[in-house]
């Protein structure tokens, strides 16, 4: 019985997923936010039951690439192509306007490759080679229900098809990522991930959900000036 606990937790993120598409498409980016953040934190327990259950299985595996892409890949590129859909559009791109929604599924595309790639790659045990799909669901999701404000002006479906692109490509990247791990609560051994913390508590208080885009956004600046300060010092 205990070998199907955390698959039944896998589900509950796959059909967290479906829902927040399901409100995506209806353009109620808030509901889908929260179920793609009820998503990740089923996404969270699920690896931690399979591990202390003693249970870790390959289906398992499969089934948790397949629930992220859909949580993390799909509901977050229909908010986008939501988005697209219904925003002002400069003259130029106005006769584009029945075709550009559809490059937000290309994000959803790089995520099930980032989500393979995350299967085979047996570097990443400790951190992250790419931007999680977690992270970069999370970070659309808090940018369309937070600065809804921002969406209005006409350059800005430019700018989204742009940020399309570059999460691509921070999917699939050679970036490496620290992972919120801890094995010893040392400052010396853990001070990058405790400024990071101390850092995205203040953000979210002082913006709270747009402070998840920005929170995203320094974890991605930090582990990219991480990554390039080892480099010069060795």
């Amino acid at each position: 019985m205990k070998k199907h606990i955390p698959n039944a937790i896998t589900c509950c993120n796959l059909i967290c997923g479906c829902i927040a598409t399901c409100f995506a498409f209806s353009g109620r980016p808030a509901m889908a936010l929260l179920f793609i953040v009820l998503g990740a934190v089923f996404d969270f327990f699920d690896g931690m039951t399979a591990r202390l259950l003693g249970v870790s299985s390959p289906i398992g595996k499969e089934l948790d690439s397949l629930a992220d892409d859909v949580t993390f890949g799909v509901a977050p590129s229909t908010m986008i192509f939501y988005e697209l859909g219904v925003m002002d559009y400069p003259v130029i791109l106005e006769p584009l306007r029945p075709v550009l929604p559809y490059v937000a599924f290309i994000m959803a595309a790089f995520s099930a490759l980032r989500l393979a790639k995350f299967n085979l790659d047996e570097r990443q045990a400790m951190g992250f080679i790419g931007l999680p799909t977690p992270a970069n669901a999370l970070f659309w999701g808090a940018l369309i229900v937070g600065a809804n404000r921002w969406i209005e002006y006409h350059l800005s479906a430019l700018a989204i098809i742009f940020g399309v692109l570059i999460s691509c490509w921070l999917l699939v990247s050679e970036i490496p990522m620290f992972a919120l791990k801890f094995k010893h609560w040392g400052w010396a051994e853990n001070k990058l991930k405790y400024i990071f913390l101390i850092t995205s508590a203040v953000l979210l208080l002082i913006f709270r959900i747009p402070g998840i885009a920005m929170v995203i956004a320094w974890y991605v600046i930090l582990s990219a000036f991480t990554q390039k300060s080892s480099k010069q010092s060795s």
